[in-house]
């Protein structure tokens, strides 16, 4: 019925010639939730994150593909077992509150978030940190408790974007509310449902070309398709896959369509019965037509997983398929002690795509004989039910679609917290409870060197080890999908889902 009204909102449109109208110079951005914070360095939602890049710099940042490029840094240099790294600041940089960048600010912005007594939900991302000192104005030198070798990359996150301590000094806690980086845009009003920013006219490299940001906040598919379509946004994001064919042939509408880095997957209780035998955890791998789940759930708008991580993160090493070959998986079943197929519960959040998902995974296991009942939660009870626990016997999911996505582009952030001994819950998100030496190893080696030879090397072994072993069924990585009015350039959804503006782009 959805799908039907958009249909008929989109005719009505073209009929009364209603022209996708765009605002000169001031975008409008319609998203699905609220911005819940301006706080770098505590923030954990994309929407936020987002908004956050567009005011603030970090010493790194990552470009369209993921790839590391300077920022607030122009170069940097690591010591050889990776506890050390010396970066070279840019000169002549103003946060947007007058006072001048520089490695008192970074030592100051790493030392508040890394700062356990802060509280600030980043916190993570400094937890290796032993002390940044000030080598002169314009040199910070970072110092490690140990190697970790993926540490540009973790700056390179959003929630290691440089404050101003003037601003954190002035308002303490309310510091969210005034928020002062060196970024292109600076905060103008913030509301419940409605951010607006305005362009830096002091910028480093030079002033946007877009004056104003207006971030909407709009929850329902069609009312962010109505709103596109009537010129009161010009970009909108997510468009449902199952909604593209509603706008793709619209010439006044262009459809974003690029791969994410977000893998999704169905993580499988490594430390239960019967996924403690890894020809069962294979057998739902052969089980389940890939192909099939891409076309049903995302309406052809995503990837199969041809690894533990997605293509486009660094280090990445494809391992092939498991080919949909159900007979192969009742052989392992039967094998495994298991002929008759087995009892089960697919656990996962209550939202469209993932209840679509489970429904299709039920269907596919089913065909092999293991009898699915499908739980859809509320995000909130999900979270509590998956880190509720202090050791693997607390675990009461034996079955969990969901999925990842690593905002450092780094291997390390896309196998560690998943796939590590060390990352069992309420740690990390090792939720599959899966525990292999030759995984944890490589994972450490990863991270014990910064070169990349080296790196990618341990990282292979890793991929290689868990894909045999299959702690998960590895099912699609999606492509991201925006929409925007045909005279906006430049503006893009990163590979780890958060809107982006290049620095050239334009509204016409």
């Amino acid at each position: 019925m959805f799908r039907a009204f958009a249909s008929l909102l989109l005719a009505a449109a073209v009929v009364l010639g209603q022209p996708v109208r765009a605002y000169a110079n001031d975008l409008v951005v319609a998203l699905t939730a609220d911005v819940l914070g301006l706080d770098p360095a505590d923030l954990n939602d994309n929407i936020s994150q987002s908004a956050t890049r567009l005011m603030f710099d970090g010493l790194y940042r990552l470009d369209h593909d993921m790839k590391l490029v300077p920022d607030l840094a122009t170069s940097y240099e690591a010591n050889e077992d990776a506890t050390e790294f010396t970066f070279h600041l840019r000169k002549g940089v103003m946060f947007q509150d007058g006072t001048p960048f520089n490695a008192q600010a970074v030592k100051f912005s790493f030392d508040r978030a890394g700062n356990p007594a802060n509280h600030l939900k980043r916190q993570s991302l400094f937890s290796m940190v032993a002390h940044t000192d000030v080598v002169d104005d314009y040199t910070v030198r970072v110092v490690l408790k140990y190697p970790f070798g993926a540490f540009v990359n973790d700056i390179a996150h959003p929630g290691a974007q440089i404050v101003s301590p003037k601003s954190v000094q002035q308002y303490g806690k309310d510091v969210a509310r005034h928020p002062a980086g060196t970024g292109r845009y600076e905060l103008v009003s913030w509301s419940a449902d409605t951010l607006v920013m305005k362009k830096n006219p002091n910028y480093w490299a030079g002033a946007p070309k877009i004056d104003t940001i207006t971030y909407r906040a709009i929850p329902e598919d069609g009312s962010r398709m109505a709103m596109l379509m009537a010129g009161e946004a010009q970009f909108i994001y997510p468009v449902p896959p199952q909604l593209v064919p509603t706008i793709a042939h619209d010439p006044r509408i262009v459809v974003f369509d690029k791969p994410s880095i977000f893998a999704v997957y169905v993580a499988l209780n490594n430390m239960r019965k019967p996924f403690t035998d890894v020809r069962v955890r294979q057998a739902l791998n052969y089980a389940v037509d890939k192909q099939a789940f891409i076309k049903v759930v995302y309406n052809g708008y995503a990837d199969p997983m041809d690894s533990p991580e997605p293509a486009l993160m660094d280090f990445y090493k494809k391992q092939g398929n498991y080919s949909y070959d159900p007979e192969k998986a009742k052989q392992l079943l039967a094998e495994a002690g298991y002929p008759s197929g087995f009892d089960d519960t697919l656990t996962g959040v209550n939202s469209t795509l993932p209840v679509r998902g489970m429904e299709f995974i039920q269907q596919q296991l089913g065909a092999v004989g293991i009898r699915l009942k499908v739980e859809e939660l509320e995000a909130g009870v999900l979270t509590a039910k998956e880190f509720n626990v202090q050791k693997p016997s607390d675990a009461t999911i034996t079955m969990l679609y969901g999925g990842w996505s690593s905002s450092t582009g780094d291997a390390d952030w896309a196998l560690r917290p998943l796939l590590a001994t060390s990352a069992f819950p309420p740690v990390l998100s090792n939720l599959a409870w899966y525990s292999n030496p030759i995984a944890d190893k490589g994972i450490q080696d990863g991270l014990a060197t910064t070169d990349p030879a080296k790196r990618a090397a341990a990282y292979a072994t890793v991929q290689a080890q868990v894909w045999k072993d299959a702690p998960w069924i590895f099912l699609a990585v999606p492509h991201n999908l925006a929409a925007y009015a045909k005279g906006l350039t430049g503006a893009y959804v990163r590979p780890d889902a958060q809107f982006d503006l290049d620095p050239d782009a334009t509204l016409n």
